[in-house]
């Protein structure tokens, strides 16, 4: 029976390679889609996870997702505070803003607020420089990807360097100096 099952599948040679590059290609699409899916999916929450030092994320009511800017009133946090086995509870901001490059051009930039005084949500390891440099004044850190890419300046003759620690970005029409 199986031998009669073979010679069906395999008998006509151009009707099993079109079954075998159908399966290949279905597998193929079925994996793909589903890596971009689990890719979106992790992005929503990334940010959460490289900021690994809370175990519990507190955020108001309202938000709906991660990047929802809703910020936890004063006496909400007051009152996480107070609460028998919370250690401590600080404010965390994330948002958006525009940069101002050297030629003039905007750049999409992702801001963080941290606490002052703990520097909670900042960067575990950074390249250049340390986490305490932000309390510099009008102090950032940049990500070395946004240094190296988006941030970049621009020569003349169109060579990109790298933003480097000291240099300064403008923010909302204040001028900032970039830590790396």
């Amino acid at each position: 029976m199986n031998f009669i099952a073979l010679k069906m599948l395999v008998g006509d040679r151009a009707k099993y390679l079109g079954i075998l590059m159908g399966l290949t290609f279905a597998s193929l699409l079925l994996t793909q889609q589903s890596g971009i899916f689990v890719g979106l999916m992790s992005r929503t929450f990334g940010f959460l996870t490289d900021t690994s030092l809370p175990d519990i994320w507190v955020m108001d009511e309202k938000v709906q997702f991660v990047d929802d800017v809703k910020p936890l009133r004063d006496t909400d946090l007051d009152r996480l505070r107070s609460v028998e086995g919370v250690e401590w509870a600080v404010p965390l901001y994330k948002g958006l803003l525009r940069a101002r490059l050297d030629n003039g051009n905007f750049q999409s930039c992702n801001v963080l607020g941290l606490d002052d005084a703990t520097l909670i949500g900042g960067p575990p390891i950074m390249a250049k420089g340390t986490l305490a440099d932000l309390r510099r004044s009008d102090g950032v850190i940049v990500d070395e990807v946004g240094a190296a890419d988006n941030l970049a300046k621009v020569l003349p003759g169109g060579r990109r360097v790298p933003l480097q620690v000291g240099d300064t970005l403008e923010c909302r029409c204040r001028p900032r100096r970039g830590l790396e």
